[in-house]
């Protein structure tokens, strides 16, 4: 059984940094990818950014380019998210998930990571 958890979150001032931090458990493939989500209240879920394990290719969302940067230790299935020059718009609450192909879909996802940011 898969299981993605997400940690890091919390409380920072704009202009702060956090670091999230993610790890996936019962995976039986290695060609995967693993991305970050955030939804803030009232909002629908929006895109922050995507690494694919095998090619180490990544891709953001529009609005956390040149702020927030993905990575991953492949050994230890695990993501990050820096995430510098925070704003308030980046409060919401962050979750990890894992597409899993031959699926095209994120299909296991983590219970989610608050962070917010206060002016």
């Amino acid at each position: 059984q898969v299981e993605v958890v997400e940690s890091g979150g919390g409380l920072v001032q704009a202009g702060g940094s956090l670091r999230l931090s993610c790890v996936a458990s019962g995976l039986t493939s290695s060609s995967y990818s693993m991305g970050w989500f955030r939804q803030a209240p009232g909002k629908e879920r929006e895109f922050v950014a995507e690494r694919d394990r095998n090619s180490g290719f990544t891709n953001y969302g529009d609005s956390v380019k040149g702020r927030f940067t993905i990575s991953g230790d492949n050994a230890k299935n695990m993501v990050y998210l820096q995430m510098n020059s925070l704003k308030p718009e980046d409060t919401a609450v962050y979750y990890c998930a894992i597409d899993l192909p031959p699926s095209a879909d994120y299909d296991y996802w983590g219970q989610g990571t608050q962070v917010t940011v206060s002016s």
